[in-house]
């Protein structure tokens, strides 16, 4: 397969890896969010409902992962990264079957478990797709699976225990079993795939891996702008677990249980910004593609804030509001894990990679929705529903968010004014 796609033109390979990526990061869900199609109702332990527990675990565990992979994916040897994909989420499929195996409550440790090596995906998968001229639309492609994938598994899910009457434990289980083939194939793909051309080398920096030295560097010459990024990226991450999360709990405090509807709205929402993002292609500049990107961020924040108030004041009805403040949470989320880092390295000809940075991102998100979610539960304050809580963490991210963004593109330009061609270590 890999003499066939070096053959091929460099159009075709791109569209055929995006797929590739597409294809298994999507078969990666499968084995990580099936489980929040169900409700476990009348479950509590220790006045916690079960499913919250199960959260809980699960984002605790791919919280750790993302502070190890830190290290780990910026130093992976990319002839390794189809093995490691293979094996990692091995691991989290024989979770799920000890957590159909095991009973309530002793089976939510198996979350944790689950979550852990399923952190580390995301990191293996982009690896094949950045450095490359076509990252925008490769990473485009990938990066709405963050948005399709979460519904759709939740369908394939809610149809199982619907039409098939399988238990709510075994669910995830053999929701994963579905998608071993693919993922399988998927990743095959992607091991076969060429390396990253002298063009594109030249355009977008030589990836590589990172040391000690290189990643304190990194952190060094950007902590203001990183510092930033975080703020806005923890907003968005909490916001957006509590959406993936308890999507099925916020539709039906809305009045709308239809099984289908997770499925419709997300597919709408990945349509438009995988159009908006994968038009950015057509920016070579990568100084002015790396601006637009803020001001989608920032565009982001204000629709998310607008929509909620709009609905606030009962001007838009519940289906208005979650499309239009999801769509607004998606175009800040999504170019932090498809093109902001990509484009930022490219604009500072930076050495490193993308997986790096973005692991910094998402140990900090992470931890931030894990301490939400502890927090709701165990705050002792008064309890709220999570459609409430969604709502106001949208206005959060319109308001601190928003501000962030702005500073943060006041400061990256700046930096780049400061030292036009700056590079942090010899390329």
């Amino acid at each position: 397969m890999k003499q066939l796609l070096q053959k091929w033109p460099y159009s075709v390979v791109s569209i055929i890896t995006a797929l590739a990526a597409f294809g298994a990061y999507t078969s990666m869900y499968a084995f990580r969010k099936a489980f929040s199609a169900a409700t476990f109702e009348g479950l509590h332990y220790l006045n916690v409902d079960y499913k919250v527990w199960l959260v809980i675990f699960q984002v605790l565990g791919y919280t750790c992962s993302k502070f190890y992979g830190i290290r780990f994916i910026a130093g992976i040897d990319s002839s390794k990264r189809g093995k490691t994909i293979l094996f990692l989420v091995g691991i989290a499929w024989l979770a799920l079957l000890f957590f159909a195996l095991i009973p309530a409550p002793w089976n939510i440790i198996f979350l944790f478990v689950n979550g852990f090596p399923l952190g580390m995906i995301w990191g293996l998968v982009f690896g094949y797709l950045e450095g490359r001229r076509a990252t925008e639309f490769m990473a485009a492609v990938l990066s709405v699976t963050l948005i399709f994938a979460s519904g759709f598994i939740k369908t394939v899910g809610r149809t199982l225990l619907s039409n098939y009457h399988v238990s709510e434990y075994w669910m995830p289980f053999l929701t994963g079993l579905l998608f071993v083939i693919p993922l399988v194939f998927f990743t095959r793909v992607l091991d076969s795939l060429p390396p990253p051309s002298e063009e594109d080398k030249l355009l977008r920096t030589e990836r590589k891996p990172m040391t000690a030295a290189d990643r304190q560097n990194f952190v060094r010459s950007f902590l203001p702008g990183i510092i930033l990024t975080l703020i806005i990226y923890t907003l968005l991450t909490v916001t957006r677990d509590l959406r993936d999360n308890f999507e099925v709990e916020i539709w039906n405090e809305l009045g709308i249980k239809d099984v289908h509807i997770y499925a419709t709205i997300d597919s709408l929402i990945a349509i438009v910004v995988l159009v908006a993002l994968s038009l950015l292609i057509l920016i070579k500049n990568n100084f002015s593609a790396f601006k637009v990107i803020h001001i989608l961020i920032i565009t982001g924040c204000i629709l998310t804030g607008g929509s909620t108030w709009l609905f606030s004041l009962h001007y838009i009805n519940g289906i208005s509001w979650m499309s239009l403040a999801g769509l607004g949470l998606y175009m800040g989320y999504i170019p932090y894990n498809a093109i902001f880092f990509e484009r930022m390295i490219a604009t500072y000809h930076c050495r490193g990679n993308v997986g790096f940075i973005m692991y910094i991102a998402d140990a900090a998100g992470y931890l931030g929705s894990i301490s939400v979610l502890l927090f709701k539960e165990f705050g002792g304050g008064v309890k709220i529903s999570w459609s409430h809580l969604f709502q106001q963490s949208l206005i959060c991210i319109a308001v601190v968010g928003g501000i962030a963004a702005i500073c943060s593109l006041a400061f990256f330009v700046h930096k780049k004014r400061e030292v036009p061609n700056i590079k942090i270590l010899p390329v």
